[in-house]
């Protein structure tokens, strides 16, 4: 009888565990499919909204989330980390230098492409960053444009700087051009301030190897 009842108890707790998880990923993929929908600006896009769409209570985005900007933040998350792993070089190049500005040019257009996403996904990796945040997902992406030219033991820090003054650039764009002259709205200027950025780094890292 007790083996009964206890077995019971469980197999209850777990429905209600399925179907907490299912609603939660019924929030989540809605709130990703508004995102999408309203190309990143997430002002346009309310708790209840969220909620009307997903067939679900109001209170459950905070149950689940905390807060709609938490909601927000984590399918935001997805969005870039998906875009991230799934990022390929299909192009030839002849050295590690080429290949490694045309990556970083392209992601430098994707941050401004796609501004309201991108900034939430940096300022999210700046209070919470870890390992498999997106920021350290990007800096292993542009790990693997460095085949020959920098040591293991310098391609860390190189990726790293690259990665962090890329995102100060654009989450400062409008300071960067009254310093640095760089209208980060013209694609040119982009370019041109992803092939100094990496000449720089090149320069001082192949300085030191030496």
């Amino acid at each position: 009888m007790f083996n009964t009842i206890y077995l019971n108890v469980v197999q209850e707790r777990n429905i209600a565990m399925d179907k907490n998880a299912n609603v939660k990923n019924r929030i989540i993929e809605v709130t990703t499919e508004l995102i999408e929908k309203h190309n990143g600006n997430i002002k346009d896009i309310t708790a209840r909204m969220i909620a009307t769409k997903a067939d679900v209570g109001l209170g459950l985005i905070n149950y689940h989330f905390g807060s709609k900007e938490k909601l927000i933040t984590e399918c935001v998350q997805r969005i870039i980390g998906k875009v991230v792993t799934e990022f390929q070089m299909t192009n030839q190049y002849e050295t590690d230098k080429e290949r490694l500005m045309d990556c970083a040019t392209n992601v430098f257009n994707f941050l401004f492409e796609h501004s309201a996403i991108s900034r939430i996904s940096i300022l999210g990796d700046l209070q919470n960053y870890t390992e498999n945040c997106n920021s350290v997902l990007t800096q292993r992406g542009f790990s693997l444009s460095l085949r020959n030219d920098i040591s293991n033991e310098d391609k860390s820090m190189f990726v790293f700087i690259l990665t962090v003054a890329m995102q100060a650039a654009f989450l400062g764009s409008e300071t960067i051009k009254q310093l640095l002259g760089y209208d980060f709205t013209k694609t040119e200027d982009r370019a041109t301030y992803i092939n100094k950025l990496v000449g720089i780094l090149y320069k001082g890292t192949v300085q030191i190897d030496e």
